[in-house]
């Protein structure tokens, strides 16, 4: 199924985009999309009857807007380094072990609202990731199959980042991780039945027209069943909580001097296989 989430910012109902692209209303079935739902597998179970039976009423989708497909969200996870292509674009030697930071619950936007250019930034970048969204409590998995198994589902996840208040202001990379509307999410929470391989997308990001990355989940340096397997060792993962699992080669610090890092006015667009498409349009904060 691909779910979301449609209206304004605060007050969005939850939906459901069926086989043919129509926009589906499933406020008369379930309150939200979040981490409650997904872990209710007889509410699923009745969305997805709903769905099958013809019974959903449809939503006219012009001029809605699209929110963030996952309401009360309790952590954003985040994979760094985690492409074998990205690190060597960067100088940096592919990490032993998963390189593990946060992003705040409120750095998630909509996937079509803009992104805000933080004030003193000189070097805002791009990230496409594929996140992953839990849906069952996870403690201490032993195995990739048990990780999988804790998996709700997958959205497209854009990892914006300011480069020099993550790496030249000092301590931890969150600085540059954590500035209002870095993190748009989704369009859709596409449930992991319809993602047999989670390690067989590609992904692909443009600015103003340009691609700037051409990956593929293939080159992940950590998959996803082990990310959420090794993530589990250390913190408790809870229905609602998402991973952003890295991104690949082609971001703004990884280009030679001068770097084209983003500025107002600038577009971003960005998909995953499968997954749908964002496009932000960036402003000054």
């Amino acid at each position: 199924m691909k779910l979301l989430r449609v209206g304004t910012a605060g007050a969005e109902r939850p939906a459901l985009l069926d086989a043919e692209g129509v926009l589906r209303d499933l406020s008369g079935i379930v309150a939200d999309i979040d981490g409650a739902l997904l872990a209710d597998d007889a509410a699923l179970g009745r969305i997805r009857s709903a769905a099958e039976a013809g019974e959903l009423p449809a939503l006219d989708a012009a001029g809605l807007r699209v929110g963030p497909p996952l309401a009360r969200i309790g952590k954003v996870v985040c994979i760094g380094l985690n492409y074998h292509d990205h690190a060597t674009e960067t100088g940096a030697e592919p990490p032993a072990e998963p390189v593990i930071f946060f992003k705040a619950a409120d750095t998630v936007v909509g996937p079509y609202d803009t992104v805000l250019v933080p004030r003193g930034s000189e070097k805002t970048d791009w990230e496409v990731e594929l996140a992953i969204v839990i849906g069952r409590t996870a403690r201490y998995l032993g195995s990739h199959e048990e990780a999988l198994a804790h998996v709700a589902g997958y959205a497209v996840a854009h990892d914006v980042s300011e480069r020099a208040f993550q790496i030249e202001r000092g301590g931890t990379w969150d600085k540059g991780k954590n500035c209002e509307t870095f993190n748009p999410l989704g369009p859709w929470l596409v449930t992991s039945d319809e993602v047999p391989d989670p390690q067989q997308l590609s992904l692909k990001l443009w600015v103003n027209g340009e691609l700037k990355q051409d990956g593929n989940t293939s080159d992940q340096i950590f998959p996803v069943a082990e990310v959420v397997r090794y993530v589990s060792q250390f913190m408790t993962l809870y229905p609602g909580d998402i991973i952003n699992t890295g991104t690949p080669a082609g971001v703004a610090l990884g280009q030679p001097e001068p770097k084209p890092f983003l500025r107002a006015g600038d577009v971003v667009e960005l998909e995953i296989e499968g997954l749908g498409r964002q496009r932000q349009e960036l402003k000054d904060a």
